[in-house]
């Protein structure tokens, strides 16, 4: 195979592929992540939504069908202050929904949980010893993160603007995502909230890689071979894809996802922090529609998606998505059903050749 142009990433996390699997919370686990390591990528465990059993089994599950390296992604945000009266507002506006769907209004709220990285996830990770620990939201606080490093970890993070990639290299990052306006889920942002000034990725991807002396991944709209070679051309050393994995047989998403993925045009996504409180983005739903995508009423990241379990539960059995999390990027349209390992050697194959034409 031809050479790649910048091959720090494959040299820092010795892969052969510069293509990492995006770590997506509830729509990725082992499965994916071992077919992407086995296809000479770097796969990605999502751990933010596991408990520390469930982290256990999914990190035992993958060293056991792949020796590559491996991701262990966390979130690092800070838990909200308690304020039931939000909460309360929030439900309230939900009521006509509940009333349609014959969900129990007067139930206590289930709680919707995002753990942030703590000791106890640190102890899996000094015990298992990923190669790769990402982080979303930022970085944990020094301590945690010393005890990281010690392990000999590579650590990652999400930039969305070039002062928060400065941020990260100068807190000892080896590799910086450069996640631009255009990715799905939820948006890396940790030292700002204004949605207005966020940065497209390729306006982004060489900004920070002029900033920085690390190498840089680039993530967010990037759905084929014309994508990730012009992330190269533009200073990156990877990529990072999310919603081009979504396509695959191996990804863990709901029938409806699924369906929306295939039939949404690619002006139907939108950024919303309906469903956890926190912006991210996802196929445009009835309830995005109705509410509109951002709401000054839903709770703080992540206790949002509580009131929205009751009428999930209702109505993701039935194939109806209105109240449900359709997390994607704006390159959706160019996915293609391809299993994982699969995918991904097509896409390194495919980037070279644009590369070295």
């Amino acid at each position: 195979m031809k050479q790649w142009p910048d091959p720090r990433i494959l040299d820092l996390f010795a892969i052969e592929l510069p293509i990492l699997q995006a770590p997506m919370a509830g729509a990725s686990g082992s499965a994916m992540a071992i077919a992407v390591s086995n296809a000479g990528g770097l796969g990605s465990l999502p751990c933010a939504m596991l408990s520390a059993e469930q982290i256990r089994q999914e990190l035992e599950t993958f060293r056991q069908a792949s020796r590559g390296p491996l991701n262990v992604n966390f979130f690092c945000h800070t838990p909200p202050a308690d304020d039931p009266a939000r909460i309360e507002r929030w439900k309230q506006a939900l009521k006509p929904y509940y009333d349609e769907v014959g969900a129990d209004f007067e139930a206590p709220t289930p709680v919707s949980s995002r753990a942030p990285f703590d000791d106890a996830a640190c102890v899996l990770v000094e015990a298992y010893k990923p190669e790769v620990v990402s982080f979303h939201f930022g970085l944990p606080e020094p301590r945690l993160l010393a005890r990281v490093k010690a392990t000999s970890a590579k650590v990652i993070s999400s930039a969305t603007t070039v002062a928060e990639a400065l941020w990260l290299e100068q807190r000892g990052c080896d590799a910086i995502i450069a996640m631009g306006y255009e990715a799905g889920g939820h948006r890396g942002m940790f030292l700002g909230n204004d949605l207005h000034s966020q940065v497209g990725t390729f306006a982004l991807v060489p900004q920070i890689a002029d900033a920085v002396r690390v190498p840089v991944i680039a993530a967010g709209g990037i759905g084929d071979a014309r994508g990730i070679a012009a992330a190269f051309t533009l200073g990156a050393s990877a990529v990072q894809l999310g919603t081009a994995y979504l396509f695959c047989p191996e990804a863990k998403v709901s029938p409806a996802h699924r369906r929306a993925l295939h039939t949404a045009r690619e002006s139907d996504t939108a950024l919303t922090n309906l469903f956890t409180g926190r912006p991210a983005r996802g196929i445009v739903n009835r309830i995005m529609r109705e509410l509109g995508p951002v709401s000054d009423l839903a709770p703080a990241f992540p206790l949002a998606g509580g009131a929205l379990m009751p009428l999930r539960a209702i109505s993701e059995p039935q194939g109806n998505s209105d109240f449900s999390n359709l997390w994607s990027g704006q390159a959706l349209r160019l996915g293609v059903e391809r299993p994982a390992a699969e995918l991904t050697r097509e896409l390194a194959e495919r980037s070279l050749a644009l590369l070295h034409r």
